[in-house]
């Protein structure tokens, strides 16, 4: 068996916890970091024949809820049979002695991940086009599924999500901040003052863009999964449309540490992904300038968790630091939403 010095992971103690599941592996294992903890630690792991993907939480600078594996176990496994493409689910690690932490173990899906504006270079701009009408299809469709008959009735809360959402990315802020911001507590209030009387109910994802899915192999125009779906809930629809359209603001580049794939200026305009989500969908974007504000205040907050765990050391990897230069970015175009 190989040790390796991967941060957040023993490979001996996996393939003891994967042979108790009932895995059976052809050789010792191997691992591969995909992504060092902007969310989650997440590695591919293989043996002489079979390929999977780990998830774990970042081992530092934690925010509550926000790196929820288990979470994400539980909503893949519900939507295998559904219009929502995922991953098959292998096994849920919830016992800490084990590697330290949760974590979850899915089969690796085979297709392509477009990460950065480099890997929309060999795409014309018909297959671009046809890459976002299907994402937002898929978004569309996750929100039309129907949680009760999944066996998600008791996975939240949807009414007053959005109050709490409120709440909670205060909170978050609190305990992340690395500087006190007198502007993202004015959009905190401004927020809390404006919380829309009514909204809708479905799954969220609560972190969509193209870089959370897998397209199948040689077809961008079809998702193959949607991953991570650690902010998963019960919640508004209207939340998840809202942050896929933010997510197109340039500051994401510094967010995620590259030239972000889904702030390129060859994808459609936030006009263009919210029509079309309205006619994909049949919802239709109440209290739109709210939802976007939501969405700005969030990640506001989640850049400031990537630059506290930056500075604390408790990252892996490059490209964090310079996450924290955008949190004003976000914090000016949430105020400026909510003006209208």
């Amino acid at each position: 068996m190989t040790v390796t010095e991967h941060r957040g992971l023993d490979l001996i103690a996996l393939e003891r916890f994967l042979a108790d599941s009932g895995v059976e592996l052809d050789g010792p294992l191997r691992a591969e970091l995909i992504s060092g903890g902007k969310s989650n630690l997440t590695y591919a792991i293989s043996d002489h024949t079979s390929r999977w993907v780990l998830r774990r939480p970042p081992t530092a600078g934690l925010t509550p809820t926000a790196h929820d594996v288990a979470r994400e176990y539980r909503i893949t496994s519900a939507l295998q049979d559904t219009a929502v493409p995922v991953a098959r689910t292998v096994a849920l690690c919830e016992d800490d002695s084990v590697m330290g932490a949760s974590f979850t173990v899915v089969e690796h899906v085979s297709g392509r991940v477009i990460r950065t504006k480099t890997d929309l270079a060999d795409l014309t701009d018909q297959d671009i086009h046809d890459c976002t009408r299907e994402l937002v299809r898929v978004l569309g469709a996750l929100h039309n599924v129907d949680y009760q008959a999944a066996g998600l009735a008791s996975f939240g809360r949807p009414d007053g999500y959005v109050t709490r959402q409120v709440a909670l990315w205060a909170k978050q802020w609190a305990r992340v901040k690395t500087a006190d911001s007198a502007d993202l507590d004015r959009l905190h209030a401004a927020l809390a003052e404006s919380i829309p009387a009514h909204s809708e109910a479905s799954i969220v994802h609560g972190d969509y863009r193209i870089d959370n899915t897998i397209l199948a192999p040689g077809q961008t125009s079809r998702v193959a999964a949607v991953v991570d779906w650690e902010m998963s809930a019960l919640g508004d629809p209207l939340t998840d449309v809202a942050l896929m359209c933010v997510y197109r603001n340039p500051a994401f580049d510094l967010v995620i540490g590259e030239p972000a794939a889904w702030t390129s200026e060859r994808l459609p305009s936030v006009d263009d992904l919210a029509h079309w989500y309205t006619t994909t969908s049949g919802r239709e974007l109440k209290n739109w300038n709210f939802y976007l504000a939501l969405a700005n205040f969030k990640l506001a907050v989640i850049a400031e968790g990537i630059n506290h765990r930056y500075l604390v050391g408790a990252t892996v990897g490059d490209g964090f630091d310079r996450a924290g230069e955008s949190v004003p970015d976000f914090i000016t175009a949430g105020l400026r939403a909510l003006k209208g």
